[in-house]
């Protein structure tokens, strides 16, 4: 049985890690055009961003040993937990490639608008605003799932919701500037990081 169980923790760790390569691939992507003109930055949000970056950090300085479970588990419940993480990986992969795409020359890491900037509404936009962000929970969870200790998941969740807020807050600022009403009616509409289950 500790035989099967390793091979499981391998797949899921390198179905993990191939999907961080997928995911830096798909934020890295650039949409290749003329270079628009900014209308307007927050540098606010790149306080938000280190404070995401110190829930990763979290997750991956608090490791288990390798291909070793989260916690001991019935071998039905293991299996359950290796597909959860392996989907919460893929699904945001999706999420954020397909965000990127629909945001194309808009796509930045930080806040900012464009001249000529669109309201992106559609694609991952119709379930929730900011999909990348839901995308970067997506990666913590089944990161931490995958290679982290238990105790790491709650202040690395905790951790990764506070900059998400700095960062939420900074880019809905600039785009209640920038569309006002547009933006009011689809901030009613879509929720912020979650869709609505029903």
């Amino acid at each position: 049985m500790a035989f099967h169980f390793s091979i499981l923790q391998v797949t899921v760790l390198i179905l993990v890690i191939i999907s961080w390569l997928l995911f830096g691939l798909a934020v890295a992507r650039r949409q290749r055009s003329t270079p628009a003109t900014e209308h307007k930055r927050d540098r606010r949000s790149i306080v938000g961003l280190l404070v995401q970056g110190t829930a990763y950090y979290l997750i991956g300085s608090d490791l288990r040993p390798l291909f070793m479970p989260i916690t001991p588990l019935s071998r039905p419940i293991e299996i359950l937990l290796a597909v959860v993480t392996v989907a919460l990986a893929a699904v945001s992969v999706w999420l954020t490639a397909t965000a990127v795409r629909v945001l194309g020359k808009e796509w930045s890491i930080t806040a900012r608008v464009l001249e000529g900037h669109k309201l992106a509404t559609e694609g991952p936009y119709r379930l929730v605003r900011h999909p990348i962000y839901t995308a970067m929970f997506g990666m913590l969870l089944a990161t931490g799932l995958a290679i982290s200790q238990a105790r790491a998941l709650l202040p690395a969740i905790l951790i990764l919701w506070v900059g998400t807020v700095i960062r939420i807050r900074s880019e809905e600022k600039l785009l209640r500037e920038m569309f006002g009403a547009e933006f009011e009616s689809y901030a009613r509409r879509v929720p912020a990081l979650f869709p609505h289950v029903f």
